[in-house]
């Protein structure tokens, strides 16, 4: 409202500008080209194009007040939210009542804001903080951190409007000074010393430097750092070092100079440790200008990105005169060996290089191999050759190095974030070295600890426990303060506000005890039903509840009211699952573990138990954009599909950490399939007692009361599992085609009976109850049909009763045969003929016979033998051959033996040892004869004749096939 008035008139059409910033706090903006993105954080989940470039159609910018009105907000509602109270009273409601629309069942009497505007929460966080700091967690110092010029404050993750992950990068500043007399560019700094300040995450290869690399093309600055000093390099450099005490005045950037790379090139310059006292300034045409100080120190012998750069400038003259640059200043420059890699020699790089067989500075794939061996091998096995470190390794050499450079002046500390941040107000943050209270995350007992927690917790995927297990070994000091937004203020230093992402790590605690102490109302505005008044609850009334100690007296609370807190808390604690983003592994939800082992150290059994991460939504398979027009509110799908369908649709948009995909195809198909199950529920309920009573009796009773039971078990698993996808599978689509066999069978030709009255109530209810979670409405419809008193919200998970997994494996088995009789039948009606003459229609066959096998032949038996002893020792096919041409009598039958060794591998990998059992386990011709007129009748076929047979082409569980 304060650049575009109130209500607001945008600019029209127009190319985008970047947002101006103040003179001093101005950065240049990144280069186009890509930069290598830092591992310094491993959890990062990165997208393919950061929030701030995501812009409306035709290039215009997104404003916060036009997202708003698209929502349906009027502008003298939106202009209220220049009060960032607003936002309190404003949408938690509109939240409750789109959940209520979707019919979710939430204790609302729970509900509560997180800031101050919410005395008794503030109370809470308080004593949290309080606790936090007397157990030596909260520690006060100067750190680096992300920083928003603008906002003058640190950058939190949900302060930011990309770069969420994103941390500080510490690097080591080599001085490497110009030597006197400067060049005609740097005369007006002839009072000063002047310093070229590559960025090094490797100090210790300082010993190794040949020249000093830069980028002709480049723009550079000469900035002054104190009364004597001056450093070049990027602009962008020069404001985070503002940041970092590195400048003449605080935070201020003093720019003396403008500079080209192209002014620098063939600079005598002295390179600290360095074997060659002074060094030149040479081209690099790969530099990355937006990552570092854009100067680069050259270490050939140990980096191949400068090997190969090197060679080229010694290699080519024409490269050489292109930047006038002298042969002295190129020519007698050779890898210095400083270090002993394993493999690799004392001039690694160069081993590296001829190892991947890199072809020049721009072989890209192969040079970054060659740069991942020597780096990796580098660090965890070199061996130090030189400076007074020789004979330690390079991890630990390498602090000691890096201390000694600083201490002599010849180096100094420098910071920059791993990636682009930009802040919710627009500007791109810095790291700034400031005064900070901070969460001593990352402290050694208390990592331990948390540790412990992790290992019990079940974080439900495999890629969720790598992301938990990588956040507690990379978490280190959280800055836990800024100095305004919304938020409770640090009880012991009330000029800083706790930041977002840590004045929430146990609030789980807060819900067991909120209904009785807020009276209804999300802000705490009330007094609840125990008369408890916020300035009542000190630390001492908090410890009380949630600690076990003693009853504070003179508290003024009762303590039978402190009781009743203390057992709703003590009755719901621990968590028994939490569920959030996946992006917030590596900051909130691991800050919620460390927090629980702080406040709860020697109470394991108040420690969280399961923790679910998911991704976001997708919308029919891309992201959400409302300026694409892919973009639909809970609201809108309950609008379109029913609060049913949208919840289906929902549940099986995916189980895994990776985003789920909410299709309408599946909404739409979801309604359909509900409404014909509704019918089909409510026909049969209608015409219930015409259908056979008494116990289930007939084989294909018992198979469906089996597949029942499973589901049931099935289903459950997968709930306790949160795989609603999978949920929705085995509780609803694999229900659905059971009971369709079941009723199709007596529906077919030749069945005289009738389905079993019991197994489709059964049927009915359990299916009711398995959706439950995900179809309410539609089960309490069920329900209400089934004549059941109550909710179905408050039915008892049923019985599964007895898995008759030998009827379910007869089931199969009898589906497997009709399939495999229904293919060879077709084969035999093909059409036949002699070459030349027309094909001849082949009838119908009258008869089928299949010829059962209780044993395998000899042969199979061994064979079957050596497949499962080769299997369990971990044999491949060769070694399996070689067992078989062992035996004699196998050998002459190899050319049979190998395809069966071939189906009993992939009959293990379907079925599991099962696929070696040398008999079936149930009668096959008992069977097949008692179930002939079930196969007459799927065939079709008028007769089935079932015999035992000693021909080789009939197998235990595969009957041999012939018609008539």
């Amino acid at each position: 409202m304060e650049l575009f008035g109130n209500p607001p008139v945008f600019p029209a059409d127009e190319p985008e500008k970047k947002d101006e910033l103040p003179e001093d706090l101005a950065a240049p903006a990144p280069a186009v080209e890509e930069t290598t993105k830092m591992k310094a954080d491993p959890l990062k989940f990165t997208a393919k194009k950061a929030k701030v470039q995501q812009k409306a159609a035709g290039g215009k910018k997104t404003y916060q007040w036009n997202i708003m009105k698209s929502i349906g907000l009027e502008d003298s509602e939106i202009a209220r939210f220049a009060d960032a109270y607003e936002w309190l009273e404003y949408f938690p409601q509109h939240c409750i009542d789109d959940l209520n629309l979707l019919g979710t069942g939430i204790d609302w009497r729970r509900k509560f804001i997180t800031t101050d505007k919410n005395p008794f929460y503030d109370s809470f966080v308080r004593w949290q903080f309080e606790t936090l700091r007397e157990r030596g967690k909260i520690q006060f110092g100067k750190r680096y951190t992300i920083w928003s010029p603008i906002d003058g404050q640190p950058c939190a993750d949900h302060d930011r409007a990309s770069g969420e992950g994103v941390v500080p990068q510490d690097y080591t500043l080599i001085k490497m000074e110009v030597v006197s007399p400067y060049p005609s560019v740097l005369s007006s700094l002839q009072d000063k010393k002047v310093y070229l300040v590559p960025g090094t995450l490797r100090p210790e290869t300082m010993y190794g430097q040949t020249n000093c690399w830069i980028l002709p093309d480049g723009d550079y600055g000469a900035f002054q750092i104190n009364a004597t000093d001056v450093f070049i390099c990027t602009e962008k450099a020069a404001l985070n070092l503002a940041y970092q005490n590195l400048s003449l005045e605080e935070r201020k950037v003093t720019k003396l100079l403008e500079l080209k790379g192209s002014d620098l090139l063939g600079v005598a310059v002295k390179a600290p440790l360095s074997k060659y006292p002074v060094v030149h300034v040479l081209p690099m045409l790969s530099i990355l200008i937006n990552k570092g100080t854009g100067i680069v120190t050259s270490v050939p012998s140990d980096s191949p990105d400068d090997f190969m750069s090197l060679q080229e400038l010694k290699k080519k003259p024409a490269f050489r005169a292109k930047f006038n640059l002298k042969d002295e200043q190129v020519m007698p420059f050779e890898p210095v060996p400083i270090i002993d890699v394993p493999e690799l020699g004392d001039i690694c790089a160069k081993s590296a290089c001829e190892k991947f067989k890199v072809n020049s500075p721009g072989d890209k794939e192969n040079l970054a191999k060659a740069k991942d061996e020597c780096y990796l091998n580098g660090f965890a096995k070199g061996i130090m050759l030189v400076g007074n470190y020789a004979g330690q390794p390079v991890k630990d050499a390498k602090p000691l190095i890096r201390d000694q450079l600083l201490a002599d002046g010849l180096a100094a500390k420098y910071s920059e974030p791993t990636d682009t941040v930009i802040s919710r107000s627009g500007d791109e943050c810095v790291v700034c070295l400031t005064d900070q209270w901070f969460v001593d995350y990352g402290e050694d007992s208390w990592k331990e600890s948390t540790r412990t927690l992790l290992k019990n917790l079940n974080t439900y995927t495999e890629d969720s426990q790598k992301k938990f297990d990588a956040a507690l070994e990379w978490l280190n000091q959280w800055a836990c303060s800024r100095t305004y937004g919304l938020g409770t203020k640090l009880p012991w230093d009330p000029q800083y506000l706790i930041e977002s992402l840590s004045d929430s790590t146990i609030y789980m605690a807060y819900y067991t005890v909120s209904h009785l102490l807020q009276g209804g109302d999300i802000n705490g505005a009330s007094i609840g039903p125990l008369g408890i008044e916020p300035q009542q609850l000190t630390k001492a009334v908090w410890d009380y509840i949630f600690l076990s100690k003693e009853y504070p007296s003179g508290c003024g609370i009762p303590q039978a009211n402190l009781d009743k807190l203390r057992k709703e808390f003590d009755y719901w604690y621990p968590v028994d699952i939490r569920v959030s983003g996946k992006e917030l592994i590596n900051n909130h939800l691991t800050f919620s573990l460390y927090n629980h082992t702080a406040i709860w150290p020697n109470q394991p059994e108040k420690w969280p138990v399961s923790m679910r991460a998911n991704g976001h939504v997708l919308l029919n398979g891309k992201k959400m954009s409302k300026s694409e027009g892919n973009f639909m509110t809970l609201v809108d799908a309950v609008g379109r599909f029913g609060a049913d369908g949208t919840r289906f649709a929902l549940a099986d948009s995916g189980d895994s950490l990776d985003d789920a995909n909410f299709t309408d195809g599946t909404a739409d198909n979801a309604i359909l399939r509900l409404f014909t199950e509704k019918q089909w529920v409510e026909q049969t309920i209608a015409s219930i007692n015409s259908f056979r009573e008494g116990p289930p009796s007939t084989f294909l009773d018992r198979v469906f009361e089996s597949q029942i039971a499973r589901s049931i078990q099935e289903t459950e698993q997968h709930y306790e599992s949160t795989n609603f996808r999978e949920a929705v599978r085995t509780g609803f689509f694999d229900m659905q085609t059971h009971r369709d066999n079941y009723r199709d069978y007596f529906k077919s030709a030749g069945s005289s009976e009738l389905p079993n009255k019991q197994l489709l109530l059964r049927f009915i209810e359990v299916q009711a109850i398995l959706l439950a979670p995900i179809t309410p409405h539609f089960s309490e419809y069920v329900w209400g049909l089934l004549g059941k008193s109550g909710s179905v919200r408050f039915a008892k998970w049923p019985e599964a009763g007895n898995v008759d997994s030998i009827v379910l494996l007869q089931y199969t088995y009898l589906q497997d045969l009709c399939h495999n009789v229904r293919n060879k039948k077709d084969y035999h009606m093909k059409p036949k003929g002699k070459k030349g003459q027309a094909p001849v229609a082949v009838p119908p066959p009258t008869k089928l016979t299949l010829s059962v096998a209780k044993n395998y032949p000899p042969w199979m038996t061994k064979t079957i033998g050596a497949v499962r002893a080769a299997i369990e020792n971990g044999q491949n096919t060769n070694e399996i051959t070689k067992l078989l041409t062992a035996d004699a009598d196998l050998k002459k039958l190899i050319a049979k033996a190998m395809p069966f060794v071939a189906k009993l591998k992939s009959d293990f990998a379907a079925k599991g040892q099962s696929a070696f059992n040398l008999e079936y386990p149930f009668d096959e011709k008992k069977f097949l004869v008692d179930n002939a007129e079930y196969l007459k009748s799927k065939i079709p076929i008028p007769d089935v004749e079932v015999s035992e047979s000693d021909d080789e082409r009939a197998n235990p569980g595969e009957p041999h096939i012939v018609f008539a």
